[in-house]
């Protein structure tokens, strides 16, 4: 989706597409505190933090330890300078307090992107009507029954750290004693009570939020916060906690039957409907037979821009657009609405769509301190390692995809295309949870680098986040921004795509023309004293890379440039087959080029080699779907922001450097 300002009010001029669609997406979080975190003079709590879950251990009857964990799970041990999370948490505890976080704008609906992206058919492209905010559950309003255990001010539990761990450490307090549980200095008696502070409703989330707090445990950790600080926590290998304590909660037992999910995750089947209706329309996916008729090669991060809820009634109703699995922000927790074998409505590219699964994270590109949990991280990441290993898809960056580096299937579809999860999705994070973690694999002077900025300290600007132009909070970044030149006064990187007209790139935060993300690799186009080009769609484009600091590290691996002969040839984006590979009764897709051009000398990293193919599929009645698959060959490539294809017949592949 697109990243909309936290502050947009209605939206009247909207054009409703669909008039049988449901109404769209209710809440995004208000940022009433986006400023960075303070420094560490400035933030007196912060400076007593590792202090402060000891005095609130002791005060409550918690384990110093259980308390630790429990805070690692949700934040990292980060205060984010009082703001709150994209479900309305604050501090390092994640008290929720969306009610007063709470403010509204649309997620799919947003721009002018058709989900579906097959041209074959009329564009899908859903309702903007916002409905009544439905009243919230209280795994969002933990905050204000802290701020009543603890006679502390709600503001105090939302801005400061010291009593927002002593909130975080009331609550898991009386979560004990709701258990019938006496206080215990035993870590293992406080099974029970961690699950209950997850705010889950179902038996499976509560006990994968505890089983994940206690692997916290039994590991330890350690880590300096984003106020400067260093916090601890001892491993404690043998912990066996008492599992046996969950029956006693009173949890109902979640609809796992039919998930396609690792046993480590809480997962539960809320199917999205396959239904016709209208004139013979029909929504809202595909049903196919994968990957026995065609692979899987994708899988695709989004986030919602909505809250869970009304992320759910989206994917429920049969007139909108559908994808393979929805995560919750508090707890992690999975809902799965359509079968891996099927064709999610969710990439903006049906070429894309037919080969990828999709996940919906509940979040807010356009929002950089509403912070994602450690608990959603972690969930997504071992299903992602399920699906990859299932599915045999590579975890790297040119196929862990961002819904915001799916390549618009043609010209015209460019610069509608959807722009999240964002930069401010930790994909250096994401990848060492995958079991992947991004670094060097080649010398300082390599033909090929790969993207890898410090998050915590890669801050570039952006405007943006709310209306009016005005700056973005300064915030961590997986982003590094291109410029023309060896200089950060030079002019930003042209996308003739976004821009036919050959207007000027921005630093709006949904602006790709001219920057690129962690993990992406580029092949080297020159050096300059700290300065590193590459090419990128067409151009040599430049980043600052210095050093001590780097931007950037050596890599290794393939690269395509054109074959002899060749001064240009076309990039595209989806790889279809040739007109003479489409049977009697299957329309021939247009093998459409964008307006980009790849260029004699220039050289990009190549990724997979397929065969051309489009799953044609129109119709209601599966019997007539059909998987057409060509002679033609291509290669995936990373052209810019996005990734793109070339005809194989068109290149040469060879090695970097």
């Amino acid at each position: 989706m697109r990243g909309s300002p936290t502050d947009r009010g209605p939206a009247p001029h909207r054009r409703r597409i669909r008039s049988t669609a449901v109404a769209a997406a209710p809440a995004v979080l208000l940022l009433p505190l986006l400023g960075a975190a303070p420094p560490v003079s400035q933030s007196s709590s912060s400076v007593r933090l590792q202090g402060a879950f000891a005095a609130a251990a002791a005060e409550y009857g918690v384990p110093r330890s259980v308390l630790l964990g429990v805070s690692y799970l949700q934040s990292r041990w980060d205060a984010h300078g009082g703001a709150p999370s994209v479900t309305g948490g604050y501090g390092p505890m994640h008290l929720t307090d969306a009610r007063t976080a709470l403010a509204e704008a649309p997620h799919h609906n947003e721009g002018a992107e058709d989900a579906r992206g097959d041209d074959a058919r009329a564009p899908l492209v859903p309702a903007s009507d916002l409905p009544e905010n439905s009243e919230l559950p209280s795994r969002l309003r933990t905050l204000t029954k802290a701020a009543e255990l603890t006679g502390l001010p709600a503001e105090s539990l939302r801005t400061d750290a010291e009593a927002n761990v002593a909130g975080g450490a009331a609550l898991l307090s009386a979560a004990q004693r709701e258990l019938g549980a006496e206080p215990s200095a035993d870590p293992a008696d406080w099974y029970g009570a961690v699950a209950r502070f997850s705010g889950a409703d179902d038996r499976a989330t509560a006990s994968a939020y505890a089983d994940e707090v206690f692997a916290v445990i039994r590991d330890g950790a350690g880590r300096v916060t984003d106020a400067g600080q260093r916090v601890t926590l001892a491993a404690e290998p043998d912990l066996s906690p008492a599992t046996g304590q969950l029956s006693r909660a009173g949890l109902r037992a979640a609809a796992a039957a039919g998930t396609e999910c690792p046993k480590t995750v809480s997962c539960e089947w809320i199917p999205a409907p396959y239904e016709e209706f209208g004139d013979k329309d029909y929504g809202n996916h595909d049903l196919a037979d994968r990957p026995k008729s065609q692979s899987i090669r994708y899988i695709v991060v989004h986030d919602t821009e909505a809250t869970w809820d009304t992320t759910l009634k989206l994917v429920q109703d049969p007139t909108y657009v559908s994808w393979h699995y929805s995560l919750r922000s508090t707890d992690g927790h999975i809902a799965q609405h359509v079968k891996n074998k099927d064709v999610g409505w969710h990439a903006g590219n049906w070429y894309v769509n037919a080969k990828s699964i999709g996940l919906e994270h509940e979040g807010f590109l356009a929002s950089p301190d509403a912070w994602y949990t450690e608990a959603m991280y972690r969930t997504s990441a071992r299903l992602v390692k399920y699906l990859a290993g299932k599915y045999g898809v590579p975890l790297d960056r040119q196929h862990i995809l961002g819904h915001d580096t799916v390549p618009g299937p043609t010209s015209a579809t460019i610069p509608g295309m959807h722009t999240d999860p964002g930069p401010y999705w930790d994909w250096r994070h994401y990848f060492e949870l995958l079991g992947r973690p991004f670094g060097a694999t080649s010398g300082k002077n390599s033909a090929v680098v790969t993207v890898l900025p410090d998050y915590a300290d890669n801050r570039p600007e952006f405007t943006g986040c709310a209306s009016g132009g005005a700056p973005c909070a300064v915030h961590g970044s997986s982003a590094v921004r291109l410029y023309s030149a060896p200089d950060v006064t030079s002019p930003l990187i042209k996308d003739i795509g976004l821009r036919p007209g050959g207007g000027d790139s921005t630093i709006d935060v949904n602006d790709l023309g001219s920057r690129v993300s962690t993990g992406q690799q580029y092949a080297v186009a020159g050096r300059h004293g700290d300065w590193t080009a590459i090419w990128y769609l067409g151009q040599k484009a430049w980043f600052r890379n210095p050093k001590g600091q780097p931007t950037a590290v050596g890599a290794s691996g393939l690269v395509v440039t054109p074959r002899k002969g060749l001064a240009e040839i076309p990039v595209y984006g989806r790889a279809y087959p040739e007109q003479a590979a489409y049977p009697a009764g299957v329309p021939a897709q247009a093998v459409s080029p964008l307006p980009y051009k790849l260029l004699k000398g220039q050289r990009y990293v190549a990724g997979d080699r397929v065969p051309g193919e489009y799953y044609y599929a129109v119709s209601f009645d599966p019997t007539g779907h059909k998987v057409v698959v060509g002679e033609d060959q291509y290669y995936e490539i990373q052209f810019g922001h996005r990734v793109a294809f070339v005809r194989a017949a068109d290149v040469r592949v060879l090695p970097a450097g």
